[in-house]
């Protein structure tokens, strides 16, 4: 697996100053800043047709207590909450990237960055053999980092009047075969 390395930060944009921040797992005094990210991250002010949001009102229950699943938080030294990312283990071997969040005033720092990286190892780890996620047609930023990464488009599928994009990356560690 080739990840970007940990200082590169293409997603950070020259003009905002640059942002101390540590990526750590999820605990339970972290609930209300996180569903204030959620809130603050959806589309037009409403959930998705997709979506129940069950999971951010438990965190704990839904990605920290299942095998293959995790939550993280990106902590500013401020100790402020700026951004989180979630696992999910559905399928065997396939780990679900959900609920990326960066709050409006940290995007474009490497915050997003670091918080996939954490996800993908975690999956690595885990030793899934595919990380998937999807996202909204409208989330071009989100896109760029995906592709950052190295995740391939899957499929387009229609949720209501939005566009969902499906991608996925391969962690495979077989044997590769001669070319």
């Amino acid at each position: 697996m080739s990840l970007p390395e940990p200082n590169s930060n293409p997603e950070h944009d020259s003009e905002s100053p640059p942002l101390a921040f540590q990526i750590r797992s999820f605990r339970e005094a972290d609930l209300r800043a996180c569903r204030a990210l959620y809130v603050d991250g959806m589309l037009g002010g409403k959930l998705a047709e997709n979506d129940t949001g069950f999971d951010i009102d438990d965190i704990l229950s839904a990605y920290m207590s299942r095998h293959g699943s995790h939550f993280w938080v990106a902590e500013t030294d401020e100790k402020n909450i700026v951004g989180m990312i979630g696992v999910q283990q559905h399928d065997a071997g396939v780990g679900e990237i959900r609920r990326l969040r960066v709050s409006r005033d940290h995007r474009r720092r490497g915050v997003g960055s670091g918080l996939v990286e954490a996800a993908v190892r975690f999956c690595d780890v885990q030793a899934c053999i595919k990380v998937t996620l999807d996202t909204f047609v409208d989330r071009d930023p989100a896109i760029k980092l995906f592709e950052k990464f190295n995740f391939r488009y899957a499929r387009t599928k229609q949720v209501g009047e939005k566009e969902m994009l499906y991608f996925y990356l391969d962690l495979y560690h077989g044997e590769k075969a001669d070319d």
